[in-house]
């Protein structure tokens, strides 16, 4: 079923949204401003909950490019932050979301990530990401220093531009591929994908 998270604050954390052993999130729909006078109103003054038609435009676009395909999402309000909805009103961030099942695979930097599907089927991307978000992953023999950034990665298109289509795809998880969103830290290719017939076309 779907489900709703709410965040008040601007303070950094991660929502294990979808911790389920193949589910990844995909984003359903999502408000940044404020529908009611009730949600996230705790010690605030009236004036501040008055308006409840206020949305910024194109926030799901941002959580769709940040939380689609993995299983927690960093999230909080500057990351959707693009403008002022509703000047002196108190805003918060309202993420509507489904956990779905995918595969998942990981390729540390350095080596090469292999996305493949059953004879027949063919590759659908639903998120990749470059970069770091935990101190785990990728981590085995790495000094501290090198695995200390977590807030570090980027959404990329191009697994989806390489991979889409086929029975099967090899990507390398390398800066030459993705750029280098945080030098100095150990990064890792987080991809997640499904295995689909293809749709064929009759005229």
């Amino acid at each position: 079923g779907q489900s709703i998270q709410y965040s008040c604050t601007r303070v950094q954390k991660d929502i294990p949204w979808c911790l389920t052993d193949n589910g990844v999130i995909r984003v359903q729909a999502a408000l940044y401003g404020r529908r009611d006078r009730e949600t996230c109103s705790e010690g605030r003054p009236q004036n501040q909950l008055d308006n409840t038609q206020c949305s910024q435009s194109g926030t799901v676009d941002i959580l769709k490019t940040r939380c689609d395909g993995r299983k927690v999402c960093e999230i909080n309000t500057n990351v959707v932050r693009t403008s002022d909805p509703c000047v002196g009103i108190f805003k918060y961030l309202e993420t509507n979301y489904t956990c779905f099942p995918a595969i998942q695979t990981v390729a540390c930097e350095g080596s090469l990530a292999h996305l493949y599907c059953d004879v027949g089927q063919v590759i659908f991307v639903y998120g990749a990401y470059y970069g770091r978000l935990d101190k785990t992953t990728c981590s085995y023999r790495r000094p501290d220093s090198q695995i200390q950034n977590v807030y570090c990665s980027n959404p990329t298109p191009k697994v989806a531009e390489r991979c889409n289509g086929k029975n099967s795809c090899t990507v390398s998880a390398s800066n030459s591929v993705f750029g280098d969103p945080c030098g100095g830290t150990y990064k890792y290719l987080e991809v997640s994908y499904v295995c689909d017939y293809p749709v064929t076309i009759t005229p």
